[in-house]
């Protein structure tokens, strides 16, 4: 399976951002990609990099809403799978959203991210409610897919979940920016996870300078071998292309062993306070 993630900066005028999105979705599927996968909030400029002011709810939209409908079009139009994430209003909630678009056009559903956070440059709380969706893998004519968004892929127990639903594929929709964490830690943590739980992962990065941040591209694509099979650049937009073989996920160490021999009956214990 050939996927593409679309590596974009993403300027103040949302909907040049959304055009020049789904000319993307057609130039990667006229490269041979089955599933294209963009960043958080991959149209939008990167909100909780300030703290909220009164009125934030008026950058979210509900889903489904004219973006989703615009991508389901063109998924549809392209036969590709679609996975992108927004900012998204809910009644009075607002949510970290990423829709998941099968290559008929059909929106399978939305995961919305659980863990929110606060601190310098990302102050999340004040833009999103906590995840309501659950932890979900997504029957696609590319795979069986599962998201973390962005926060999301630190938890362990987040990462297992999506395994034990029988994910081969989990797309990470991320806002990382330059010098976050020190040098080669995220693209670790995630080589970690996929090894561990027996899944590809994949990771698309927001790239640019925005206002407070400078977002550092570098997506990537790591096997359930815990190997990078690719990576994009550094500071620049790109679609980056990866050929894979889910079949490595289902022959994996952890489908073969670590799942088989778990002890889940005894970890809640271990993991009360």
């Amino acid at each position: 399976m050939r996927l593409a993630l679309i590596q974009q900066f993403a300027g103040a005028d949302k909907q040049h951002n959304v055009r020049r999105g789904l000319e993307s979705v057609a130039h990667a599927a006229a490269g041979g990609a089955e599933l294209v996968c963009f960043a958080e909030l991959g149209f939008e400029r990167f909100h909780p990099q300030q703290p909220a002011a009164e009125g934030f709810a008026r950058h979210a939209e509900p889903v489904p809403g004219p973006v989703t409908e615009a991508f389901r079009a063109k998924a549809r139009e392209a036969g590709v799978v679609v996975v992108f994430n927004l900012y998204e209003r809910d009644g009075e909630r607002c949510f970290d959203c990423s829709p998941v678009i099968d290559a008929d056009g059909t929106l399978l559903g939305r995961t919305r991210m659980v863990h929110i956070t606060d601190y310098e440059g990302f102050h999340e709380v004040g833009y999103y409610a906590p995840g309501d969706t659950g932890v979900r893998v997504y029957d696609t004519r590319a795979g069986r897919i599962g998201v973390a968004i962005c926060y999301d892929r630190h938890y362990p127990e987040y990462m297992r979940a999506l395994a034990l639903r029988g994910a081969e594929l989990v797309v990470v929709p991320q806002a990382g920016a330059v010098d976050e964490w020190p040098d080669g830690l995220f693209e670790a943590e995630m080589r970690v996870a996929a090894f561990q739980n027996g899944y590809f992962v994949a990771l698309c990065n927001r790239v640019g300078r925005e206002e407070r941040l400078e977002f550092a591209g570098e997506s990537f694509v790591c096997s359930p071998a815990g190997r990078i099979v690719a990576r994009a650049d550094r500071g620049r937009e790109q679609i980056l292309f990866a050929d894979i073989d889910l079949d490595e996920a289902r022959e994996s160490h952890a489908r073969r062993l670590f799942l088989r021999d778990r002890r889940p009956e005894l970890y809640a214990s271990w993991l009360e306070p």
